[in-house]
């Protein structure tokens, strides 16, 4: 279970810093390219995919 739980943490952190980077235009291809609010969407998703990954592991 903890290795599931640690999995879907890093997922959802992944995907933050995916947001994050298209937000500033660093990775292209989709509409949230160079929107600043997918900045914000993703840096609150990684702290949400950070706070999962110590939930998991205390």
């Amino acid at each position: 279970m903890r290795l599931a739980k640690n999995l879907l943490a890093m997922i959802v952190l992944a995907i933050g810093a995916l947001w994050s980077l298209q937000g500033v235009g660093m990775v292209g291809g989709s509409f949230m390219t160079g929107q600043s609010q997918w900045l914000y969407i993703g840096l609150v998703t990684m702290l949400a995919g950070l706070a999962g990954l110590v939930w998991a592991n205390r």
